[in-house]
């Protein structure tokens, strides 16, 4: 049989031969510049990481703070470190004053659910406070592997009812990147289980309301993006990147995956998610977006073409830039 061809086997699976993925012709000249010079990002998921945490958020936090003066300078902001809630949050806001005193951003850090703290907080808020001209409040959530599900949205719930304080819930905004993004989506489920009010629109991005491990994405993107690889060929169980956050949670428990549940999908607010077709995320992000138009809730869906992981991290592409005057504009629109 011609090996350059797919072939289908009797239970379903396609058998894909080896290929060569040319960088897409649809991509802007930095995006394809950035794909042929890949950085050497640290990876979550190589079977000997950094067995303790605490290295492991300083690595993390290091790569980040390569980025961060570059971007403060782009982007000039002050930031107060303080509590809300009895949380520990970062209080981001344009350094010139400018921000809309009526709205604010909650912003949730991605990082496996286990790191980020505060180097990638820093990376999503920054921007986001210059741009739509907002105070963004950057959440430091308890993560794993000393806290399980559902300690961070429980963080993430009390941040937010602090804030009702000052702010009509539907002019408070929830976004998040990665661990982020779908702990944003298990925000949107909480917040009306519990008795509060929902936010007026959340940005669901890099991530979806379902585990990053289901879907074919899982598959295809770790077989073309060197960020995560694809679930083990022998059928045995990946390696837990959270570390054992969600150990012991249902597997399709509405607090933790909203996007299996109809009903629950139905109390989300407007919606906006940003995924990649090179992503590991895409299939979560698909789902979970059919799902929400399928509950009557307003949904969009922005995919970016040769886009990797959280794209819209890296300013230096006009996807990214792109990306985010989408996400200025959505919550502007949504926030009212």
């Amino acid at each position: 049989m011609d090996g350059s061809r797919p072939t289908l086997q009797p239970d379903g699976t396609v058998r894909v031969p080896g290929f060569d993925l040319p960088v897409s012709a649809l991509v802007s000249a930095e995006a394809a510049a950035a794909q042929r010079a890949r950085a050497d990002i640290p990876a979550f998921d190589a079977a000997g990481q950094e067995p303790d945490i605490a290295v492991r958020r300083d690595e993390i936090n290091a790569y980040a703070a390569q980025s961060l003066p570059r971007l403060r300078e782009s982007f000039p902001v002050e930031i107060l470190a303080t509590e809300i809630g009895g949380v520990e949050v970062l209080d981001v806001t344009p350094a010139d004053g400018s921000h809309d005193p009526t709205r604010v951003l909650i912003n949730l850090h991605g990082g496996a659910f286990t790191v980020g703290w505060d180097g990638i907080a820093l990376i999503e808020a920054i921007p986001m406070a210059v741009l739509g001209g907002y105070r963004v409040v950057t959440v430091n959530y308890r993560m794993a592997p000393e806290h399980r599900h559902p300690a961070g949205v429980e963080d993430v719930a009390a941040v937010y009812k602090a804030l009702l304080a000052d702010y009509a819930p539907g002019r408070i905004g929830i976004y998040g990147g990665s661990a982020g993004g779908a702990l944003t989506a298990q925000a949107a489920a909480w917040l009306p289980a519990h008795g509060l009010p929902q936010a007026g629109a959340i940005g669901v991005f890099g991530a979806g309301g379902v585990p990053f491990g289901v879907g074919e994405s899982a598959y295809l993107a770790g077989y073309i993006d060197a960020s995560f690889p694809p679930p083990p060929a022998d059928g045995s169980a990946p390696i837990d990147i959270t570390r054992g956050y969600f150990e012991g949670c249902d597997a399709k428990d509405p607090s933790a995956w909203p996007a299996y549940d109809l009903a629950v999908m139905a109390t989300f607010p407007p919606t906006l998610i940003i995924t990649g077709t090179r992503s590991m995320d895409l299939s979560p992000a698909i789902y979970t977006n059919s799902q929400l138009l399928k509950a009557g809730v307003s949904s969009t869906l922005i995919v970016g073409e040769g886009m990797g992981h959280c794209y819209y991290y890296n300013l230096g592409l006009p996807e990214a830039r792109d990306a985010y005057d989408q996400i200025v504009a959505f919550f502007r629109r949504n926030l009212v």
